[in-house]
């Protein structure tokens, strides 16, 4: 296997990496609160690992696997950019 692609792998597992965090963030905050709750770092490491697999994904020329990446990257980015309008004008606040 050539450089580039064990450049390309490396980058492909670090965004499934990323993307299964997501997971386990979300568990452990759960679990901490006693209810079900999605912390803001659960957004992050989807955008992250979304990211970085969508890159991968055109690296490697899958169609289905570019659409279901850059689908999911526009939703956790709309997420990010809500919670963070709502920490800049709380409700009550204007």
């Amino acid at each position: 296997m050539s450089d580039p692609s064990i450049a390309w792998l490396a980058l492909g597992f670090t965004g499934q990496a990323l993307f299964s965090a997501r997971f386990l963030v979300q568990w452990v905050y759960s679990e901490r609160h006693r209810q079900s709750l999605i912390p803001v770092a659960f957004w992050y490491f989807s955008l992250a690992g979304g990211a970085t697999l969508f890159a991968y994904a055109l690296h490697i020329g899958d169609p289905v696997f570019i659409l279901g990446q850059s689908l999911g990257v526009f939703v956790y980015s709309r997420n990010l950019y809500f919670i963070h309008r709502r920490r800049q004008h709380p409700a009550g606040a204007e």
